[in-house]
């Protein structure tokens, strides 16, 4: 196998007396969509923070292309396009004057830079709206002309924390083609952190990031063969923890609780609601859905923690 773009080795980080990561390893290989998929607090942007310099770390290192490098060092952040979790384009410029800025600080030559900014608009259809002050832009538009910034030097791997926060739909979906574009036309590499199976869905592959230590790391296809059959999510109006005892000793279930849900992975779920509602005390159920296992299922089984809705 050919050398890792990208390795982390034994990343451990206190803050005071917490330990925030704990001996963290991975790695990133040329053209690969790798994720590290996570709740809130479980390391992710603590990781990506040491990786640009602007958190130092107890112990551990990073090798690029299989040169030791330190993290924020001119020679890695050369080679890195960084989308960050929070906006940081300047409302009052224009995209273009956005994109001119960021050409110059990176130090390309007039006519590459002006072709490069071309592109880029081109490529982020923001071509016909590039002279108009980003405060107008709708948060679809900011976080392609983020994106776009990031590749104006055109660097090897793209790290990008929380990409798709605050996105609809519609422009989630768009923001992934235009990645996988990306790493199709020009094999760039692309780690990124999420908190959304879906989003991690689209990495060849991920690593389950709990409480600062790497649980797992697999393909999203192998992740999710760890959790065969039906996935039961039972709502109650009260005392969860009886209803997984009464579960537990009739059907011989284990049941997870989670924010008052009984979660249960069993094969041929359909048949088993009936026999739950029958079991559990009247009026106790307030509703029962069945779905198949995704990345989040995985996560849950696991770890035993529930990705939620906040970042990290």
């Amino acid at each position: 196998m050919s050398t890792p773009l990208l390795e982390v080795k034994d990343l451990t980080v206190h803050r005071g007396d917490l330990e925030v990561l704990k001996a963290l390893s991975f790695e990133v290989r040329e053209g690969e969509v790798f994720g590290l998929l996570g709740p809130n607090g479980s390391g992710k942007s603590t990781t990506f923070s040491v990786l640009m310099g602007l958190l130092p770390s107890v112990s551990g290192s990073f090798l690029f292309n299989g040169q030791e490098v330190r993290g924020g060092s001119k020679e890695l952040l050369r080679s890195m396009g960084i989308v960050f979790q929070s906006p940081s384009l300047d409302q009052l410029m224009s995209a273009r004057e956005n994109l001119e800025m960021t050409g110059r600080l990176y130090r390309l030559p007039r006519q590459k830079r002006k072709d490069r900014i071309e592109e880029l608009l081109r490529f982020s259809d923001l071509i016909d709206r590039a002279d108009e002050r980003v405060a107008n832009y709708s948060g679809g538009m900011k976080r392609r002309l983020e994106l776009a910034r990031s590749l104006i030097h055109d660097p090897k791997l793209l790290v990008m924390d929380e990409p798709t926060t605050g996105l609809d739909e519609g422009a989630f979906q768009r923001t992934w083609k235009r990645l996988l574009r990306l790493r199709s036309e020009r094999g760039l590499s692309i780690l990124l952190s999420t908190h959304r199976p879906e989003e991690a869905a689209f990495c060849d592959r991920i690593g389950f990031i709990s409480d600062g230590k790497l649980v797992v790391c697999d393909t999203p296809n192998s992740l999710q063969k760890l959790v065969s059959g039906d996935h039961l999510n039972i709502t109650l109006r009260d005392h969860p923890e009886e209803a997984a005892r009464l579960i537990k000793d009739a059907l011989n279930l284990d049941s997870i609780i989670s924010d008052g849900q009984l979660k249960i992975t069993a094969e041929e779920g359909h048949s088993l609601i009936p026999r739950i509602v029958e079991l559990l005390p009247e009026g106790s159920v307030t509703s029962i859905n069945m779905t198949r296992p995704h990345l989040g299922d995985v996560f849950l089984h696991l770890t035993g923690e529930r990705l939620t809705e906040e970042n990290t």
